[in-house]
């Protein structure tokens, strides 16, 4: 975490490395963020991953010309099995 000073607050960014995601939040002196605004950002990060391989896989089905939404199922299930895996790492790290 980036800390700036002020009087009552220090003002900083949360990162989550995994994802890159960054939150700016308002922490009091000598505490550390709330698990809220951490589990916020591995969510946000499933729902983007998911999305995107959502969005990449229908474009290449209907690019390809197929029937079945195989890159679509492929996709989608790749980006949930890795967003779970590294949201697996996150909770075994504390």
């Amino acid at each position: 975490m980036i800390k700036i000073r002020d009087s009552r607050f220090n003002i900083g960014w949360v990162s989550n490395l995994n994802s890159g995601l960054a939150f700016l939040c308002l922490v009091k002196d000598n505490q550390e963020p709330n698990n809220f605004l951490k589990y916020s950002g591995l969510g946000i990060q499933l729902l983007v991953s998911i999305g995107l391989a959502a969005w990449l896989g229908l474009k290449l089905d209907l690019f390809f010309g197929l029937k079945f939404p195989a890159f679509l199922l492929l996709l989608v299930f790749t980006a949930f099995t890795g967003s779970m895996y590294l949201i697996y790492r996150s909770l075994n790290k504390e």
